[in-house]
Formats: structure tokens, sequence, C-alpha cells
């Protein structure tokens, strides 16, 4: 099966949003992520406490508090890992250069028959269609990249085809 993600991208032409695989970042995505890891390491010195307090209470082999304990460290550690691991293999998007193109960071206004509605255009780690946040790895994301204002795309929806016109890409 062959992989679908671009190798070479010009970053002012965007087609593709991978470049070997490599994830996106929007500046405030970056932020978030960067927010996250910084939670999550707050947390370790309560979960330190727990385990402490937990093996003061003797026998660990019964002990549910103690278990609990391991597990939420074991699940705030591998967390911490995958988002260090994301922000040091991220390409950060220039969502200020802009070219009138939909690329990563674009807000993109676009009508259909059911009405105009702002997107914008994210990597898929910071995706949140409920928030009008879509990935370009996503169907609608991909038929946009590249577009302009005035032009139309088709997205193929769950419930069939749908034809967006672009009205502003900022």
């Amino acid at each position: 099966m062959r992989d679908n993600r671009c190798q070479d991208v010009s970053w002012s032409n965007v087609k593709c949003h991978h470049v070997m695989d490599q994830p996106v970042l929007t500046a405030q995505g970056l932020a978030k992520l960067k927010e996250e890891i910084e939670d999550l390491k707050s947390r370790r010195g309560g979960i330190a406490l727990r385990l402490q307090r937990a093996k003061e209470l003797g026998d660990l082999s019964e002990n549910a508090e103690y278990q609990e304990a391991k597990d939420e460290q074991a699940f705030v550690e591998g967390r911490i890992m995958e988002l260090e691991e994301l922000l040091h293999s991220a390409k950060l998007v220039d969502s200020e250069t802009r070219t009138g193109t939909v690329t990563f960071g674009s807000t993109v206004k676009v009508q259909s028959q059911a009405g105009q509605k702002s997107l914008v255009l994210v990597g898929s780690n910071e995706a949140d269609p409920a928030t009008g946040k879509i990935s370009g790895d996503s169907p609608l994301g991909q038929a946009l990249i590249g577009k302009k204002a005035g032009q139309s795309v088709v997205f193929n929806a769950p419930r069939g085809p749908i034809t967006y016109t672009i009205v502003e890409v900022t």
C-alpha cells in the first residue's frame, strides 16, 4: 500500500501537511502542548506523595490506593513522553504568512447550502471539529488545502457529497 504523505513540501503553497511523517503544529497548538506538559509534570509531586503514603500502609499486594497511584504515575509519565516526542518532532507552521491560499493555520470562511461557517485548518493532534478546528488529514481539510477564495470544493461527507465555496481565507 502506497503512503500518500508528501515528502517534499513548499510551505508557501502547501499541498500536504506531512514531511516524512512529521506532524504539524500551529503556534496555538504548540502553546497548548507545552501547557499540558507542564500540567502533567506538576502532578508528579502529588503522585509521589500518594505512593509514599500507600507504602506506609504496609502490604502493597492488596493495596488499592498504591495500585491506583502507580497506574496514574504510569499514565502521566507515558503522556509526558508522548507529548515531548511530539514537541520535538513537529513542524511549526507560520500562520502569520498569508498568501490568500488555504494552508495550516488559515481561518477559512466557507459557504454551503446549510449556511456559512468558519474553519481553522490545524494539525491532526489539534483537531476539534466541534469548535471549527479541522485536521489537514481529514477529507475536508485535504480538499481545502491549496485553494483560494472564490473556489469551490466537494467534500464527501458520510451523508453524501457537500459543496463548499470558499468565501475568505485569513
